[in-house]
């Protein structure tokens, strides 16, 4: 097979050649987003699942389509510490964007100049809280605009400001974040109470956004009105006909075949899972000698995809952790795919579950692992079991 042309894309956020199981979501987003340019109700949308199940591709896929329909659109990440930016400095330069495409409408642009008055002001005032914040500034603040240095009332103003130059160019500003997770609670607070004045005003300001599970607890915690400003849709695994279907027709558009029964040995591999998916697909074509590829090419893709998640996808999260976070990973991992009882886990490591709270606590930030429930845990990320019993074998860890 020829490598040039592997058409498999299993990288972070990489767009795949072929996006399955995923049109009910596209539409949801589609008719929200056309709802909110045209003033009607609508809530915000929040997709939430385990890590590679390709949250951020169909983030990006959606934002793709609004930019299609005219919607402006604003793309930010949050990360963790240490390399944490404040939310008000991650958008404030892509909201200058979007403001000065308005400037450049007719329609809008006197509303829109105002609105970049109103960041000017924003930024200026809020500089001395949050030192990150680096925008360029077209127009001198207007005094009183959003300039209190208070994130609750500036943000809600400069939402409100930016959501009338919107209204008036009869488009929408959508906020597209990703890692949700990693807002500080207070920071989502202000989003969130941004947010719901621009629906109660009818402004075509609206959210899209992705994360892990947590992201809905967090939420509630910042605000309690907060799960009624939003749809939180799980982004699961695919089913076994859509996993197929992603592994067999990008080959196919290059020429290639799968037997079906190389590909229902590799579904029940990666359990469907998407990313797994085009990490498998691209050792398959690599190690494939001729069309069609069959069951037997399997094993050693088998091999060097699991080497290759080893290295990269699942190591990276675990070089980053404390001796005894690691530990209680490996102790989780020792109880299954989960998710487990937290007890379980205090018991495997013949330590009481209160001695442990600060250890799970730090794990939950750091987005390894989430409740399912009260007193349950699961990993975050799939498979993560499985790499743990193979990076720490037993007896290394007790």
């Amino acid at each position: 097979m020829d490598k040039v042309r592997n058409p498999y894309a299993p990288g972070a956020g990489a767009q795949p050649r072929e996006l399955v199981g995923r049109d009910e979501i596209r539409e949801d987003a589609r008719v929200a987003l056309e709802r909110v340019k045209l003033g009607l109700p609508n809530k915000s949308l929040l997709m939430i699942g385990l890590r590679g199940m390709g949250k951020t591709v169909l983030l990006d896929r959606i934002r793709s389509d609004a930019e299609r329909s005219g919607v402006l659109t604003i793309r930010v990440e949050a990360v963790e510490e240490p390399k944490r930016r404040s939310l008000p400095a991650l958008i404030a330069p892509e909201l200058r964007g979007a403001l000065l495409k308005l400037s450049r409408k007719e329609a809008a642009k006197s509303l829109a100049q105002r609105a970049l008055r109103a960041l000017a002001g924003f930024a200026k005032a809020l500089k001395v809280k949050y030192q990150d914040i680096e925008v360029g500034l077209d127009f001198d603040p207007e005094p009183g605009l959003a300039d209190n240095g208070d994130l609750d009332a500036d943000l809600r103003t400069l939402l409100e400001t930016a959501g009338a130059a919107a209204k008036a160019d009869r488009t929408c500003i959508a906020l597209f974040l990703d890692e949700l997770q990693y807002v500080k609670e207070d920071e989502l607070s202000s989003l969130i109470m941004a947010l719901h004045r621009a629906a109660q005003e009818r402004l075509p300001i609206v959210m899209m956004g992705a994360g892990l599970h947590q992201v809905r607890g967090n939420l509630g915690k910042a605000k309690s009105y907060a799960e009624r400003l939003f749809d939180f849709p799980i982004i699961d695994r695919l089913s076994p006909e859509d996993a197929k279907r992603a592994v067999a027709k990008p080959a196919l558009d290059e020429g290639v075949a799968i037997e079906d029964e190389a590909l229902g040995a590799i579904v029940a591999r990666t359990q469907c899972y998407p990313y797994f998916l085009q990490e498998w697909g691209k050792h398959l074509w690599d190690v494939a000698e001729r069309s069609p590829i069959g069951v037997g090419s399997v094993e050693p893709a088998s091999q060097r995809a699991i080497a290759a998640l080893d290295a990269s996808f699942f190591m990276m999260r675990l070089d980053r952790l404390a001796p005894s976070e690691k530990k209680y990973l490996r102790a989780m991992a020792s109880l299954g795919p989960g998710p487990c009882r937290s007890g379980d886990v205090a018991a495997t490591l013949g330590r009481d579950a209160g001695s442990l709270n600060p250890t799970r606590g730090r794990l939950i930030k750091q987005g390894m692992i989430w409740s399912p429930a009260h007193g349950e845990l699961g990993f975050t990320v799939p498979m993560f079991d499985e790499f743990m019993r193979r990076a720490i074998p037993n007896g290394d860890w007790l």
